[in-house]
């Protein structure tokens, strides 16, 4: 996965840059068996996974984390907004793990189903045969 970081009104030091990457890279693991089940749907293409992640800090000690994931032409956005850097950093990272979580539920229900009505299908042509 690669990770864009975008720091606006603030500089981030080394160890909260390797922590932000940290965290957003440990989204791999959900996206690992999805990519591999859905390559055969895109023609053995290589997904691209992308994350841009913007910080910002705002006034009166506040901090603005915004990340965007584009994965097969979906985008997932979460946002955050706390007085801890780091905290924040970990709910955009939870809120996007549940979000990934959801649209591999969805995706892989969908591939279901279209499996079972194939299947209704080929019976139903293999009787009409007959």
């Amino acid at each position: 996965m690669r990770v864009i970081i975008k720091e606006t009104k603030i500089k981030l030091p080394n160890d909260i840059k390797e922590f932000l990457e940290k965290e957003i890279s440990s989204l791999d693991r959900f996206l690992k068996r999805f990519l591999n089940d859905s390559k055969d749907n895109l023609k053995k293409a290589k997904p691209k996974v992308e994350a841009r992640v913007e910080v910002k800090q705002k006034e009166r000690g506040f901090y603005y984390v915004e990340c965007n994931l584009h994965l097969l032409g979906k985008m997932f956005r979460a946002e955050s907004l706390k007085t801890n850097l780091k905290s924040a950093i970990d709910e955009v990272k939870d809120e996007l793990k549940r979000m990934i979580k959801d649209y591999k539920k969805k995706f892989l229900s969908k591939m279901k189903k279209r499996a079972r009505t194939l299947k209704r299908e080929i019976k139903m042509s293999q009787f009409a045969k007959n």
